[in-house]
């Protein structure tokens, strides 16, 4: 079986960060897209920016603090 290899930089599987699995993605060179092994996620370099997007959308409050006073 081939080796696969890290992309330039360890993006994160957008459909397995929104579950809160932290799973890196592989590059694969023939194809030009990053691919998942646990998921079988694929896409391009934007789409997985774009995915990933949402994961700040998820957490963007995550460092506020809310109080709740009437």
């Amino acid at each position: 079986m081939a080796q696969s290899g890290k992309g330039r930089l360890n993006y994160r599987c957008p459909s397995c960060f929104m579950r809160d699995i932290d799973m890196d993605m592989f590059y694969d060179k023939d194809k030009e897209e990053y691919y998942c092994l646990r998921c079988q996620y694929r896409g391009s370099e934007a789409d997985v920016l774009a995915k990933n997007e949402l994961a700040r959308f998820r957490y963007g409050a995550m460092y506020e603090r809310f109080s709740f006073e009437d």
